[in-house]
């Protein structure tokens, strides 16, 4: 029988606590080495979401080593006898996962994953514009049929957020889904300033000194 997921303020409440206590320490020591903010986490399907591994971005030993990769590597490396299956397990992403990590999602076996940031923050809040970039131009095709006009290519989604592999969806729906009463709401709208103005400061740090250590899209 497939585990159901806890509620939507124990979800957020993991994602942001993980975010805070282990992703950000990794991903600061990262940052001054010239990598990017990206990072990522894996958890029990269970009330209370253990967590199994973390990664972090280090593409300065190379460009594929996207946090979420590395974290897929990390999970990979447990020895087989010790790592849960895959699909009895959650993975978040801090930002909204590019082509690259949401195919090692899928590879990976993840039927279940959920981000903080999304295409748009990355983009605009962080000035890493490339997530969307690729899947406008790579993967966005031209419908052959002459009636599409430019406008309802643009209006297509990036990908099947529920699709037969995977299901997604970003920590601002979690949030939005814990009632404005709930006692849980002031501590999970804390918790999300304070990640915000972490990463506001990870980037800039990120911003100061991109295009320095040769990555091929800084």
């Amino acid at each position: 029988m497939a585990a159901t997921l806890p509620e939507p303020a124990v979800l957020l409440r993991a994602f942001l606590r993980v975010m805070l206590d282990e992703i950000v320490p990794k991903t600061r020591a990262n940052v001054a080495s010239g990598s990017k903010v990206f990072g990522a986490s894996v958890h029990h399907k269970s009330p209370q979401l253990e967590v199994v591994t973390v990664g972090t971005n280090t593409e300065t030993e190379s460009p594929l080593l996207h946090g979420e990769i590395q974290t897929i590597q990390q999970f990979y490396k447990i020895p087989r006898a010790e790592r849960p299956e895959a699909k009895d397990t959650v993975f978040f992403c801090t930002h909204e996962p590019c082509s690259l990590c949401l195919s090692g999602i899928t590879w990976g076996g993840w039927n279940t994953f959920f981000y903080l940031f999304s295409y748009e923050d990355t983009r605009d809040a962080f000035d890493i514009p490339h997530d969307i970039k690729i899947l406008e131009e790579v993967f966005r095709v031209p419908s052959t049929c002459a009636h599409e006009s430019p406008s309802d290519l643009a209006s297509r989604p990036l990908y099947n957020r529920t699709n037969a592999f995977f299901t997604s969806a970003s920590c601002a729906e979690l949030l939005a889904q814990v009632p404005d009463d709930s006692p849980d709401k002031p501590e999970l709208e804390a918790l999300w300033s304070e990640v915000r103005k972490v990463y506001g400061e990870l980037s800039g740090t990120y911003q100061s000194q991109k295009g320095d250590k040769g990555i091929p899209m800084a």
